[in-house]
């Protein structure tokens, strides 16, 4: 590849120094540096010391041959590929892609990298050269180099560039029937308006040509803009070089002509393809928006989850399908509608904290959970995900908002509760739940009321299981809380510490009347056996520990009284209660 490079460099150069060369100086056109940056610019890095080595070689050739002669050939050979390295690295550094007519701030790096660095200094070598090798004037033979170099490289390379990444084919095979019609009625009609300009009006009509140009960009594109300045090139050169055109109308000889024709031909390019590249990038941009459109539809309407979107006072603009079914009302009738009225005014406060978080940190996502505003909201939970949509100034102009039913979420969870919350065996409550709601006693007690805690341990249980079996001993248990619970009537909470031992929580009631409560307790027991299972029956007794809640003690420090208490009535025979001291 690089040695076709350099044979096509070698040709360009050849023509460039054959067509455009006079008084045996620099010539006015140079395209060839043009290639080899094109190159560069498409071409790995790595790739790079093969290219500059066979275009070095092509220009020492082209020079040696028919330009200034075998002394200049080498100098001229790394003058030239000086200019393309140094405007293929400014590039690549500083992020400019294959196109460098793609967006304004690529073409500008890439003027910047080729008018403001690479050819200030690169005139300046060859000016050097020229002015020791043929006694020439310095200024005059870098301002030549400066413009052949700079207008031909602005304008040859950015239109290789298209040719080398397919871009007039790609257009040729996505464009309609009608569009590649409409292309070639146009590019014939600038054709035509061009040949008119420099071959046939006796006035100076440049400017003619403008307005087809920026028609061509606005309704073919990049590919049409390229071709309309080939197009422009080839009529317009041929006739300046020719001594045809507006441009015999400048009192100028034919190289000064061929510049001011490049300075024209480069202004043209600044018009049209920049505008072409601008409006390819905004149909691509409406095309993303759109397949983005397209993508959020499809999910919206078929998602699972609901989608909401809310203007900034939290109005209802947009709601998908399945939030219709979720809700259960009409989307003509939720349009319009302030988001906040459809949920439980219990949880509005929630809600609208998190639409307020959301439009304030607009790069995150944040999540509530509430119930619906409906009377049977019973069992009805959900959540929903809110974040902040932005406009191009990156300000929050609302919010787009995933609602997720998650009754059944919460189903599950309220039964997790509900079995940690209660001993498996017996359905009194668990260790846990006890101690929760003997913290919450001790707060209450605090605040001014009574409460005692009795601690109950079954007297010889262990015997029980060792002569009947554990089944005999789980239908002891079983029955011996429901009698407790029967007893009670509602005025207390049975907890399960472990094995044989239960502690009863009895709010609003002082030692005197807990000790009465107990006594009741011990006599519903005790009122008849209990059945095995097994066809024989067993009476059971129990011995009890108690001890009043005091609002500045912890639980632990009340628990372990209540347990020194009940070890104190074993100790004095069982089955019978004693007071914590």
């Amino acid at each position: 590849m690089s040695v076709f490079t350099g044979l096509l460099y070698f040709a360009i150069a050849s023509l460039a120094l054959l067509t455009s060369r006079f008084e045996g100086g620099l010539a006015f056109i140079w395209g060839a540096n043009a290639l080899l940056m094109a190159e560069m610019l498409t071409a790995r890095m790595r790739s790079w010391p093969r290219l500059l080595l066979s275009c070095m070689v092509a220009s020492a050739l082209a020079t040696a041959l028919f330009g200034i002669g075998a002394l200049a050939a080498v100098p001229m050979a790394f003058i030239n590929a000086g200019e393309a390295l140094v405007v293929a690295y400014i590039c690549r550094r500083l992020g400019v892609g294959r196109q460098i007519a793609g967006s304004m701030r690529e073409l500008s790096i890439f003027v910047f990298a080729l008018a403001g660095v690479a050819n200030v200094l690169a005139g300046i070598g060859a000016g050097l050269v020229v002015a020791v090798l043929l006694d020439g004037n310095f200024p005059h033979i870098w301002l030549q180099w400066y413009s052949g170099h700079v207008l031909g490289g602005l304008i040859c390379t950015p239109l290789l560039l298209i040719l080398l990444q397919g871009e007039v084919g790609h257009w040729a095979r996505q464009a309609r029937p009608i569009e590649r019609l409409e292309a070639f009625g146009l590019l014939s009609a600038f054709a035509l308006c061009s040949w008119w300009i420099f071959y046939r009006v006796d006035y100076p009509m440049l400017f003619a040509s403008l307005l087809p140009l920026v028609l061509i960009a606005f309704r073919i594109g990049y590919a049409g803009s390229a071709a309309a300045i080939v197009i422009l090139a080839l009529i317009g050169g041929t006739a300046t070089m020719t001594g045809h055109g507006p441009l015999r109308l400048v009192a100028a000889d034919i190289p000064e002509r061929i510049q001011f024709f490049q300075f024209y031909l480069a202004l043209s390019f600044l018009l049209s393809v920049p505008v072409a590249a601008e409006l390819n990038s905004r149909r691509r941009l409406i095309r993303m928006l759109r397949d983005s459109e397209a993508r959020y539809r499809a999910f919206a309407e078929h998602s699972g989850d609901g989608v909401i979107n809310l203007s900034i006072d939290g109005i209802i603009q947009y709601v998908s399908p399945s939030a219709v079914d979720q809700i259960g009302i009409d989307a003509d009738r939720l349009l319009g509608q302030a988001a906040v009225d459809l949920i439980d005014p219990e949880y509005r406060p929630f809600a609208i904290v998190t639409h307020r978080r959301a439009l304030a940190h607009p790069g995150e996502a944040h999540a509530v959970e509430f119930r619906p505003n409906r009377p049977d909201n019973d069992f009805d939970w959900y959540e929903m995900l809110v974040r902040a949509v932005l406009d191009e100034q990156g300000r929050a102009i609302g919010v787009i908002s995933t609602v997720r039913d998650i009754s059944r979420h919460k189903a599950r969870q309220r039964a997790l509760h509900q079995a940690a919350a209660q001993d498996a065996l017996t359905g009194a409550d668990s260790r846990r739940a006890l101690q929760e709601k003997l913290d919450d006693q001790i707060a209450r007690v605090a605040a001014g009321g009574r409460a005692c805690l009795l601690l109950i341990d079954i007297d010889h249980f262990k015997s029980v299981n060792d002569r009947h079996g554990h089944a005999a001993g789980d239908r002891v248990l079983v029955g011996f809380v429901e009698r407790l619970r029967q007893a009670l009537r509602g005025t207390g909470s049975i907890g399960r510490l472990g094995g044989e031992e239960f502690a009863v929580l009895l709010p609003d009631v002082d030692l005197e009347r807990a000790e009465r409560i107990c006594e009741h307790l011990r006599t519903r027991v005790g009122v008849r056996p209990f059945p095995l299972g097994n066809g024989e029956d067993i009476a059971i007794t129990f011995s009890a520990g108690l001890v009043e809640l005091d609002g500045s003690a912890s639980a632990a420090t009340l628990m372990e009284a209540a347990d020194k208490a009940l070890y104190a009535a074993k100790g004095s025979g069982r089955n019978c209660l004693r007071f914590a001291a």
